[in-house]
């Protein structure tokens, strides 16, 4: 039963990510019926912490709270510098059986106590890339909200913490109550998606290869035609298996994950920018039918077109 959590500040500490993780577990709603927690925020001896908005923080525990909690959670700091103190403390809570927990860059911390090898695991998509490179036997999602693998939970940037912590009292006090805190939050209770929407991928900066530049931008001007591989090898006078193998070896993927990626991209901007129709966009975008459109948008943004209309475009 989750009833106590501890949450590490460390230099540089995010007041955001910390301050959602205080609402969540730090508010007393017991007069309302809902579970209280006995809710810590700690630091290496106590000591006061600089915050990345440049004013100091100065928790009232030192670790040692957290080496009883039932939920161990790290925040993200910018310069991601892990004392070994703390460190200790993320290995026992795990070994233990604690709920760990890292929000957004706090992802590094449990990386370096080696939490995160044959993982699962999430950050923010900003840092998935460095993530992956630093603790190369992690298994970074950048691509969802958050992920739990065994007791270890992670989240993705910033407002996913909530999403995270939600998911968490819903695992441990059931749906009601992560509901009823949703509600006391004003924030929905389970958000649709992950963060593979949010990411920022311009078409115009995702070309650049050696040879293949000019078909590539020729395809990115008429995407709303029918492409195959024999039509795109003919284009630059190669052999099909020739073209697919170069295809590859310069976009990192085949020709049709690449156009199918393009399109998406195109259709994520004209759902932004636009008053089209699904159909009409799907039309422009390639895909022939809006059928075919959700399909493809569901399976590489986890969202329909609908609901990502609703998120990101703008508002007039």
């Amino acid at each position: 039963m989750l009833r106590s959590v501890a949450v590490i500040a460390m230099p540089e500490v995010a007041v955001f990510e910390l301050g959602v993780l205080c609402e969540l577990f730090g508010y007393d709603r017991t007069a309302e019926g809902l579970p209280g927690y006995e809710f810590s925020v700690c630091s290496v001896d106590r000591a006061p912490v600089r915050s990345h908005s440049g004013f100091d923080i100065a928790p009232s525990h030192d670790l040692s709270a957290a080496e009883t909690a039932d939920l161990v959670a790290v925040v993200p700091n910018d310069i991601r510098v892990v004392s070994p103190q703390v460190l200790d403390v993320l290995r026992r809570a795990q070994a233990r059986g604690a709920w760990v927990m890292s929000v957004c860059t706090g992802a590094f911390a449990l990386g370096e106590a080696g939490l995160l090898d044959d993982r699962r695991c999430t950050t923010h998509w900003r840092h998935s890339d460095e993530l992956a490179r630093r603790y190369p036997n992690a298994k970074v999602d950048p691509g969802v909200l958050y992920v739990v693998d065994d007791n270890i939970v992670t989240s993705a940037g910033t407002a996913a913490a909530i999403d995270c912590g939600l998911h968490l009292i819903r695992e441990e006090q059931g749906s009601e109550v992560a509901a009823t805190i949703a509600r006391r939050m004003v924030v929905p209770p389970h958000r649709d998606g992950g963060q593979a929407q949010y990411i920022e991928r311009p078409i115009s900066s995702s070309v650049s290869c050696e040879t293949l530049q000019p078909l590539l931008n020729d395809l990115l001007e008429r995407l709303d035609q029918e492409h195959t591989v024999e039509s795109m090898s003919d284009a630059v006078h190669m052999a099909p298996r020739t073209f697919a193998r170069r295809f590859r070896a310069e976009t990192g993927a085949t020709p049709h994950d690449w156009l199918t990626g393009q399109r998406v991209l195109l259709a994520r901007r004209l759902l932004e920018e636009t008053d089209l129709g699904v159909d009409a966009i799907a039309g422009r975008a390639g895909f022939g039918s809006a059928q075919t459109l959700r399909h493809h948008f569901t399976q590489r943004l986890s969202t329909t077109p609908q609901a990502y209309r609703s998120t990101f475009k703008a508002k007039t």
